[in-house]
């Protein structure tokens, strides 16, 4: 896909997902490492060897592999996940840059057997691209696997408040 056209359909997705009370879009948020540039751990076979993708799949609980970083997505996919994590309020994940490495870029699909970027692993277990992950968040799945890591999702806390009033 183009990539005109790449972001032209995330944009449509992104802006078809309903906000819910009290969300916001948020400017800036740094994520851990979201430069891509963590240590791979080496490795036979190098960064895009099965093993060395199974270490940064399992190395934090949210694992996100994009095109771009989370600062600068290049890919209207990639953005809408960054998005998506932002509109939860989750800042501390893991993002690794695909195309500062072709290796990487292809061992990850080889390891979930899925062809496209961006990917979503949460708890080493992988989710699906961008199109699962806006569903999850439109049908508030999101907030339910996120809650089992432990991270309370920043829209769950607007609805709380929303409740109130």
């Amino acid at each position: 896909m183009s990539g005109s056209l790449c972001w032209l359909r995330a944009a449509s997705l992104l802006r078809s997902a309903p906000l819910r009370w009290g969300a916001r879009r948020l400017g800036q948020a740094a994520a851990g490492g979201g430069d891509g540039s963590s240590p791979a751990g080496g490795g036979e076979g190098g960064r895009g060897s099965r093993e060395s993708v199974e270490r940064l799949v399992r190395a934090h609980p949210v694992v996100v592999f994009m095109k771009g970083s989370p600062a600068q997505p290049l890919c209207g996919f990639s953005n809408a996940v960054v998005q998506i994590l932002r509109l939860h309020g989750v800042q501390d994940y893991q993002a690794y840059d695909v195309l500062q490495d072709p290796d990487l870029r292809q061992g990850i699909k080889n390891y979930s057997n899925w062809p496209t970027i961006p990917q979503v692993y949460l708890n080493g277990e992988f989710v699906g691209g961008c199109d699962i992950l806006l569903q999850m968040h439109q049908n508030g799945d999101l907030v339910e696997e996120l809650k089992k890591l432990g991270i309370r999702s920043a829209l769950s806390d607007a609805e709380k408040d929303q409740d109130k009033k």
